[in-house]
Formats: C-alpha cells, structure tokens, sequence
C-alpha cells in the first residue's frame, strides 16, 4: 500500500533545488534554494514531488476523476499543515563515534593540570582508555548503548549518519564494533554509513612495533571487514603522535583494493600533511582541521574532498 506525506502551507521550504548538487564550495556554499509558500510530497519515505502552493495536490477533491480515484484507493495519505513554519532536509553527521563504552571525563581533570593530548594518550588515557574498556564490553551491550545514542540523535533532525570504529584495535574488537554499526544500520530507519578506523591509534602491546600493528590492519582486518561488508570507509588518524603520512598512505591503498573509500581524521594537533595525503588518495572528506595552515587550503580549493572542521574538539 502506498503511504503518502504531504507537508503543505510551509513558510520556507529549504535546499528546494530543481538541479541538486554533488558538492557545493567556496561561494557556492552562501546559495541556499528556497521556496516561499510551499509544499512537498514524500511517497513510501522518497520525496516525490515539491513546489507552491497554487500547485498543491488535494487529496480530499472528491472531484478526481474515476482513473485517479482508482489509482488511489489504496493509497494512505499523511497531510500536515506546516503554516507558519520552516521545513529543511534532516542533519548529516558525517564524523561521529557513537559506539563506545563508558566516558572517559576523568581525563578532563588531566586536562585542568596542564596535561597535553599527547600525554594522556602515552600513558593508556584518551583512545587506548576506551579501546581497553570495548574490549571489555559484549556486543549486545555496546548495540544497546548505541542505541540510544542514535535515537537521541535522530530526535534532534539527525537523518543520515556515520558512525566510526575505531575503539576496538584488536581484530575481534574493531570486527565487534562494526557488527553493532551493521545491527543499527538494519534496525534503523537513518542512512547509516559505517567507517573502519582501526588507524586510530597504536596499541599498547605494539608500543614498539608500529609496523606490525599497520601489518595487521592491511593483512588481517582489512580482509575480514570486505568478506563481511561491513564497512563504506576506511579513515587514518594522521597525526602528530599518531600516524604518519607515509603510514596513512600505505593503509589507504591497502583499503582501496578492497573498495573502502578514505576519510581522514587530519591536522587536529599539528599541520601533519594528513590533507594532503587525503587529497592525494581522492578522501571523501578531511576531518577535524583545528590546524590549517596556507597550504592546506590551497590544496583543498582544487580538490573534491570536503573540509570538515570540528572546533568543538
């Protein structure tokens, strides 16, 4: 059966664009399609139509025709009068990490006593605090948690989302992190794109052995994620402390071979060069980008990958 919204009277209808957009940059980005006195039409959860309201569909005419009647009758439709009131697409949250366990806001009071990022993750805290604790934590646990994470989210506008591993690196533990994203994916009714982020830190038990842990992405979890499907993107943390470019490099075209497009985590705590390494592997998006110096921005205005700034880090 067919089951029909029809959202009429809307004061602004946003992103109203006849001729949608793959990317928008530079100036582009001030241009906001809008229609004023407007309706949409969203038929089995797809947008089917828009436009004023002089164009408006009635589905309460009795005066349809017999054809139009018979197409219709079995249809549900939903009418809301949006009167007074703006209407825009729903939020895409292209960088979250919703699957985790426990918090880690001790650390906030390392932080007040002048303790740097880079410290705190030397010693266990930051990302090897949380990825000691996932490993901990069972899968139903975790999807629980999720969860309700994602519904608090999609209670405020959230539609389409990412979700990152990332606090597992172990195998098991990053394979664990992104069955529970998998799990939201087929409970949920968001778009939900999963992303491998066994690059987001070096473990403690290859403090010394840098190589042999991006060995083990390359060689053990990159094959166990495609055999699975289990994931869109493969993101790096190149960084200060953290992942080189060289290191990124090699972990990128690794997951390209098996049709993992590449996100960044890039320049949150130094220029690192993780912009352009990601331009140069065609990255959907940069991330984080708290240090951006000349040279990052004039490598990414000739690029497609999207800037994404997260000063709320």
């Amino acid at each position: 059966m067919m089951r029909s919204l029809l959202i009429k009277n809307i004061k602004t209808l946003l992103q109203a664009d006849e001729n949608p957009r793959t990317i928008a940059k530079g100036e582009a980005m001030s241009k906001v399609p809008q229609l004023e006195n407007a309706w949409i039409l969203a038929e089995n959860g797809i947008i089917k139509d828009f436009g004023t309201m002089p164009s408006c569909p009635n589905y309460g005419d009795k005066k349809l025709d017999k054809e139009r009647c018979e197409e219709r009758r079995e249809e549900r439709c939903e009418e809301f009068d949006a009167t007074g009131r703006l209407v825009l697409p729903t939020w895409c949250d292209s960088h979250t990490h919703i699957v985790y366990a426990g918090s880690r806001e001790s650390e906030f009071e390392m932080r007040i006593k002048g303790k740097t990022y880079e410290e705190i993750a030397a010693n266990g805290g930051g990302i090897l605090n949380s990825a000691r604790r996932l490993q901990e934590t069972s899968e139903d646990d975790l999807f629980e948690a999720a969860w309700q994470r994602l519904q608090e989210v999609r209670s405020m506008g959230t539609g389409a989302i990412e979700v990152k591993s990332g606090y597992g690196l172990t195998l098991a533990a990053e394979l664990k992190m992104l069955r529970v994203i998998r799990r939201l994916r087929e409970k949920s009714d968001l778009c939900i794109k999963a992303t491998f982020l066994g690059a987001h830190a070096i473990p403690m038990a290859y403090k010394q052995n840098r190589a042999g842990y991006i060995q083990l992405i390359i060689n053990e979890m990159l094959p166990a994620i495609a055999a699975e499907g289990l994931a869109d993107y493969c993101d790096v943390f190149c960084d200060e402390g953290f992942y080189s470019v060289e290191e990124t490099d090699e972990i990128l075209t690794a997951a390209a071979k098996y049709g993992l497009k590449p996100k960044i985590h890039a320049n949150e705590l130094a220029v690192s060069g993780g912009v352009q390494v990601g331009v140069a592997n065609g990255a959907v998006s940069v991330d984080h980008l708290e240090r951006v110096s000349p040279a990052e921005i004039a490598c990414l205005l000739t690029s497609e990958t999207m800037p994404t700034a997260l000063p709320g880090t």
